[in-house]
């Protein structure tokens, strides 16, 4: 069962980092994910209950690695292309792996670790194939961003399986959302108060940062049109940012929280949504390079298999 929903989360998450990729065409990387995760906490609102100090406290920390990972990601999503940003967090299941083999002694044969080396080399591969994505500064931003993403998605994801001892899938879900929407409204509130409109612009023009040349206004780092104003835009596709990632991490929890349940296996499968990314970014969004990319899917893909058939 517990592969079954994780199948499902990973399909969800593909058509998420679709989605929120639209999303920020009109609107700043807070202002999306502010207004997203309140729509998803209203979504789990009725799942509400009192609990331990003790829990909230570790959900609060939960939440500070997921903002991290979100802010951190859809930054670098706005900075680099849709399939090099999907590739790119294809790096994450490689370490949960090799830490839920030392921390939570999970064992894998000889089949998953050839699949960790084959994810490995995609990924090095990448490196040559995204030199022509945007212009060096935004690329270097990009990968900057994404490397922070990586490192915070996968301290969330091993948190994850050490929180899920001792609670249920919905409190953990509805408590963590709830500080993720305090924190990122906190953070919203620090940027005006202290900087302004001026930031508030920047990010909603692709979030150059001083010393560096801006992007013409309008201009994605993918070349996909972006929004000029600094204000909030109301998009209906922040609604299915909302509705998808409630449902990909309902899942994702209570795959997580069954007895028999491997973290590294769960993390693997669930970014196979890189997939659903990839031909999404070629399909819908005109990407560039793509036939470099397709290769290095594919060896990224083979390495997912095999980690699959070895579980």
């Amino acid at each position: 069962m517990w592969l079954l929903l994780a199948v499902v989360s990973a399909a969800l998450l593909g058509f998420y980092d679709v989605a929120k990729k639209q999303a920020l065409r009109k609107n700043g990387t807070f202002a999306v994910l502010l207004v997203a995760t309140a729509l998803s906490t209203v979504f789990v609102s009725p799942f509400f209950r009192l609990g331990p100090v003790e829990d909230h406290l570790k959900l609060v920390l939960k939440a500070v690695l997921v903002t991290a990972s979100w802010v951190s990601g859809m930054e670098g999503l706005k900075r680099l292309p849709l399939t090099t940003v999907s590739t790119i967090k294809g790096s994450r299941p490689v370490f949960v792996v090799i830490f839920s083999v030392l921390l939570f002694g999970e064992r894998l044969d000889w089949m998953q670790w050839t699949g960790i080396v084959l994810v490995i080399v995609a990924l090095y591969l990448l490196g040559f194939t995204s030199r022509s994505d945007g212009t060096v500064e935004v690329r270097k931003a990009g990968f900057l961003w994404m490397g922070l993403s990586v490192v915070t998605g996968v301290l969330s994801a091993l948190y994850d399986k050490h929180i899920m001892q001792g609670m249920e899938p919905l409190f953990v879900q509805s408590w963590t959302n709830l500080f993720i929407t305090i924190i990122l409204a906190l953070c919203v509130l620090f940027k005006r108060l202290f900087f302004g409109t001026n930031t508030l612009r920047s990010e909603a023009t692709g979030g150059v940062s001083r010393g560096c040349p801006p992007r013409p206004l309008g201009v994605q780092g993918d070349g996909s049109p972006q929004a000029s104003s600094p204000r909030f835009t109301w998009d209906w596709t922040i609604v299915l940012v909302a509705v998808l990632i409630t449902a990909a991490d309902a899942c994702y929890f209570f795959a997580l929280k069954q007895p028999d349940a491997l973290l590294s296996v769960i993390s693997v499968i669930r970014r196979a949504s890189v997939l659903v990314t990839f031909l999404c970014g070629a399909l819908l969004f005109k990407e560039d390079n793509l036939r470099a990319k397709a290769l290095n899917m594919l060896l990224l893909a083979a390495g997912v298999v095999l980690l699959l058939l070895g579980s």
